[in-house]
């Protein structure tokens, strides 16, 4: 159990320093690198915020153990709690631009449930291929 948690805070920690990684290359790249920059307090604030983030979304993963929960409700979970606990974060890092109005806070929640949509999948994908080998074996 230890070494499951440990693998699950550490995966879960790159994963969410390489998805605001990547979503910082993507501003820059949008707005122009020459226009952007980021100072160290806003580097640190994101390395923090983005394992935080991705210990949240990783450890919440621990319900897809529970075999006495259907699927759908393991999932609304994991994202329900992963995008609490994001928009939390993303709240107090000054993410979210919430004095801007409605609108540009309705377009961040989209990109982000957006994003975790998409690794969710990705993780799914994964996981199901490995199943799928694994019963592969055993059936040779």
């Amino acid at each position: 159990m230890k070494v499951d948690l440990i693998k699950r805070l550490a995966m879960g920690a790159f994963v969410g320093c390489f998805i605001v990684m990547l979503v910082m290359v993507l501003m820059s790249l949008e707005r122009g690198p020459q226009n952007l920059q980021f100072s160290g307090t806003t580097i640190i604030n994101a390395f923090m915020g983005s394992i935080v983030v991705g210990w949240g979304f990783s450890l919440t993963g621990l319900i897809y153990e529970r075999e006495d929960i259907a699927f759908p409700l393991q999932v609304a979970f994991q994202m329900g709690i992963g995008m609490i606990i994001l928009f939390l974060v993303a709240i107090y890092l000054q993410w979210m631009p919430v004095n801007l109005g409605i609108g540009i806070i309705v377009e961040w929640i989209i990109i982000a449930c957006i994003f975790a949509a998409i690794s969710w999948g990705g993780f799914y994908i994964y996981y199901y291929l490995v199943a799928r080998e694994l019963n592969n074996k055993l059936n040779n």
